[in-house]
């Protein structure tokens, strides 16, 4: 009976390890986003604050993540278009490249050249690849192997990071 006591003191040893670590780091793990690649676009914490809602903030300048299905309008939408940046307004996606994932979060196989920035994120301690806004810095979500051809990519973007603009309208973009 001793080897089966002793293996589930380590579990529990590791067990509050693990939870102490995150505990301890977490709050610095999503501390911003990732620098603006553009001066114009390097606001302050109260710049942006003025310009996004609780929730935008959140997920673009924290690195937050939205729940899954709650940007339903984006989610449905079958509109040829491009799909921008909340933050600063740069094209990230056509319409073309958006299909239905079944995440629960926008999807798309392929970005617009030169838009967006990829780094490495450990926040989960396993290696995803998180993409952002080029010219804001704005988080916009991760970046999978698992999506259609011809790319088998999945970029899976959160909602509120997102604004669409229909191909036949000069108006401003809809959320």
């Amino acid at each position: 009976m001793a080897p089966l006591v002793s293996s589930m003191s380590r579990r529990h040893l590791l067990l509050g390890l693990v939870t102490s670590m995150v505990t301890i780091l977490k709050p610095s793990m999503a501390s911003a986003a990732s620098p603006a690649g553009e001066a114009t676009w390097d606001l302050t914490e109260s710049q942006w604050r003025q310009r996004l809602s609780p929730e935008e903030f959140d997920v673009l300048r924290r690195e937050g993540t939205e729940r899954p299905f709650t940007s339903r309008a984006l989610l449905e939408e079958k509109r040829d278009g491009t799909f921008v940046c909340k933050g600063c307004e740069l094209p990230l996606f056509s319409s073309a490249t958006k299909y239905e994932s079944g995440t629960g979060w926008p999807s798309f196989w392929e970005p617009l050249p030169n838009n967006i920035a990829t780094k490495l994120d450990f926040k989960l301690f396993l290696p995803r690849t998180e993409y952002h806004c080029r010219r804001c810095g704005g988080h916009q979500g991760h970046v999978f192997n698992d999506g259609p051809q011809p790319t088998g990519k999945r970029y899976c973007n959160n909602g509120v990071a997102l604004a669409f603009v229909p191909a036949d309208a000069a108006e401003t973009p809809v959320n």
